[in-house]
Parts: structure tokens; C-alpha cells; sequence
């Protein structure tokens, strides 16, 4: 449910078309409680979830390969390899080294857990003003869960996804240890997006971890209990303008 602090209306749905009507519907909806300080809160929360579902839809088309570190790539015009991950050079703006990753995918290949970082950096740059971002996120390292503090992911137990929310599927049999699970962003409508598989239903990312366990594995893989999201009451700050429906 969607709570506006000092008892300030909720907007009505029809103020909402598109993914965003079905993000705000999902808030309302849900049974754990949504609490926003203001309506531009709300209404920041809203974009940013719109713009990580973009943002995984546009990986989904992009030529980025599966891979893990070992043969994993980057741009190598913008990031060094390193034991930890790829950093960023230090002559290249934040905002076009996470650009460049969708501009010029085929220099890319990495894992799920990458992919979904680089998503939330790319919502994230899309959703505040790009001064702020190259400020926020000087001397990026990327790989796994490496990321920025001011990234902000908080992740929560629960099975209340609402769209734009990560979740994890995990594959207990696994064969490789790169399919440990899969990291999906959820787009909403039942589906999910997930770097390695692709776009599939909660049924089509079990099937598909199922054809990668060890040979007699007996346990299936499944959907846990959890979900990550940023933290939209810090990142609402530098959105890049105050969001309101005047």
C-alpha cells in the first residue's frame, strides 16, 4: 500500500498510463507498506522502476554476451581489468562508460549479477541529472556485486515484487558454478529478465537453470524469497528536476 506522509492525498490512478500505471498499481496493491515523505518521492520511485525495466529490456536486445570472469570483456577504450573487476578510467565520465555498455554492447560480456548492477547504473542515469551521477559515481568498479555506496541497494525478504525489483533464482544442483542461480530483474506481467537466459516467466527461468545442473541432480531450481531495490528516499534527491503533476 502506497502511505504519503503528513496525510497528503494519493494521485488517482488514471494520473498513471503504461508500465508506470502498473508499478503504481503493484504499490498500491501490495501488503507491505510503501511510505514516501512527498509526492515527488513517489513519483521518482515510479520513473526509476519504469527506467530499470527499460534499461533491462534494452540489455535483453543488446549483443552483450554470457560470461563469466575468465572470459568476461569490457570496453577496453574505458575500463581496466583488474583482479576485482573492471575500473573505470579515469579520463572517461561515469555517465558514458555506463552508456557505451548499451551504445556499444558488443564489446561486453558478463554474468547476471553484472548485468543487473549496470542496469540500476543506467536507470539511475536516466532517472538524475548527469552532473550529479558523474559526481556520485567517480572511479567505478564493476563486476559481481561491486558497486558504488551510493548505488544504495537495499534488499528486503518477501515475495512482494513489485516491477523493477531483482530477485534471485536459485539452482541448488548447479553444473558450473556461474549457474549457482540467476539474477532477474522483474518486468512486471509475470516475467522476468535475466542476462544468460533472457526474457521468461517465473516457470521458463526454472526450466531453463533445470537444463544447467550436474547430472543427477534432484532438486529444481526455484524463485527465493527476496528482492532488491534502490534506495529511492536518497536518490530522489538528485533527481533532475521536482517531479509533480502541476
Amino acid at each position: 500500500m502506497i502511505v504519503l506522509s503528513n496525510n497528503q492525498s494519493k494521485p488517482g490512478i488514471g494520473r498513471f498510463f503504461g508500465v508506470q500505471r502498473e508499478i503504481y498499481i503493484a504499490l498500491e496493491n501490495s501488503p507491505e507498506i510503501h511510505q514516501y515523505e512527498s509526492m515527488h518521492e513517489l513519483l521518482f520511485d515510479i520513473l526509476l522502476r519504469e527506467n530499470i525495466i527499460k534499461a533491462a529490456r534494452l540489455l535483453h536486445t543488446s549483443a552483450v554476451e554470457f560470461a563469466p570472469f575468465a572470459t568476461s570483456r569490457f570496453n577496453p577504450r574505458i575500463w581496466r581489468r583488474t583482479r576485482y573487476g573492471y575500473l573505470l578510467d579515469s579520463s572517461v565520465l561515469p555517465s558514458d562508460a555506463i552508456r557505451d555498455v548499451f551504445i556499444n554492447s558488443r564489446e561486453y560480456a558478463f554474468e547476471c549479477t553484472t548485468a543487473v548492477v549496470l542496469i540500476f547504473y543506467k536507470a539511475v542515469l536516466d532517472s538524475i541529472s548527469v552532473s550529479r551521477f558523474n559526481t556520485l559515481f567517480q572511479g567505478l568498479l564493476v563486476w559481481d556485486w561491486n558497486y558504488d555506496y551510493d548505488l544504495s541497494i537495499i534488499t528486503k525478504k518477501g515475495r512482494n515484487f513489485i516491477p523493477g525489483d531483482v530477485v534471485y533464482f536459485y539452482n541448488p544442483d548447479y553444473d558450473h558454478p556461474v549457474w549457482t542461480g540467476e539474477n532477474a530483474v522483474y518486468l512486471g506481467g509475470g516475467m522476468f529478465f535475466g542476462q544468460g537466459i533472457g526474457m521468461e516467466t517465473e516457470a521458463g527461468m526454472i526450466r531453463a537453470l533445470n537444463t544447467l545442473r550436474k547430472k543427477g541432480a534432484t532438486r529444481d531450481a526455484y524463485l527465493i524469497s527476496q528482492h532488491s531495490r534502490l534506495n529511492v528516499k536518497y536518490l530522489s534527491q538528485f533527481a533532475k528536476r521536482p517531479l509533480s503533476f502541476a
